[in-house]
Order: structure tokens, then C-alpha cells, then sequence
């Protein structure tokens, strides 16, 4: 099992945006193997967990905004002193920001997720039409 002060550790890192798997590569860390059978067995511990997550999920949200803000290396100037639009720095920024976007609707769905609804028409976009439909079922032998 770990320590409690290793999984407060953990946790803090967590809730600070850090991937578990980053912060196991800090040293005096246990394996993740050791983590998971931790989080199987202790439930004060996976309760932590799991509000360590839910607060990562805000703590990536803030970075989406942080990443989209950050401007100062988009343009940069060329051999003849024009400023150029560096295409490869903004590409990742957007990949930055999608994975971000994409781990916080996972990780808080309610919050950040998609909203999904589903809407039932009839023919021709009307509204549904019910029909009850009854089954009657005939007995030979007493006939």
C-alpha cells in the first residue's frame, strides 16, 4: 500500500493538471500498479482520488484558456523583416487545447462534456404517432 502523504502527493499533482503517470516518474513514487490496488483497497482514498480528478478537470479547463491567450511566439519575423504567421506553433496550440477539451469532458462530463440530446419525430418531422396495437391470441382446443 502507499502512505498517506504519498497519496495526498498524489492527489495535490492531480489536482493541479499533472497525469498520474507524470508525476509516478517523480522520484520516491510507487508504481502505478502499486496506486491502483490502492485505489481498489483504501476508500478514503479513492474518494480522494476521484476529487482530485474532478478538480483536474477544472485546472485543465483553465489551461485551455491560458493556451489560447498565449500569443507571443504565433508570428515571427522572416529573412526580409516580414512577420510571418508561424503555423507550427499555432497548430499545436490547437492541439493543446483539443486534448485538454477532450480530458475535461471525460473527466467531468456533466461540466464539460458534450450535451447530447435526442429528439423523436414522426414521419415528415410530425410529431410520433402511438398506436396501441393488441395481440389476441385464439385457444384452438376450445373451439
Amino acid at each position: 500500500m502507499i502512505s498517506e502523504e504519498t497519496a495526498n502527493r498524489i492527489c495535490e499533482q492531480i489536482a493541479e493538471g499533472r497525469s498520474l503517470r507524470s508525476i509516478l516518474k517523480d522520484p520516491g513514487m510507487p508504481a502505478s500498479s502499486t496506486v491502483f490496488k490502492a485505489l481498489a483497497a483504501d476508500k478514503s482514498f479513492a474518494e480522494q482520488y476521484a476529487r482530485a480528478r474532478e478538480a483536474q478537470a477544472d485546472a485543465l479547463f483553465d489551461e485551455i484558456l491560458d493556451i489560447a491567450d498565449e500569443s507571443s511566439r504565433d508570428t515571427y519575423t522572416d529573412e526580409n523583416g516580414n512577420e510571418r504567421t508561424d503555423q507550427e506553433v499555432v497548430a499545436r496550440s490547437r492541439i493543446r487545447i483539443d486534448a485538454r477539451k477532450w480530458m475535461a469532458g471525460k473527466l467531468r462530463p456533466k461540466v464539460y462534456g458534450d450535451k447530447v440530446s435526442t429528439e423523436l419525430t414522426g414521419p415528415n418531422g410530425g410529431p410520433l404517432e402511438i398506436k396501441e396495437i393488441r395481440r389476441v391470441v385464439v385457444d384452438p382446443s376450445k373451439e
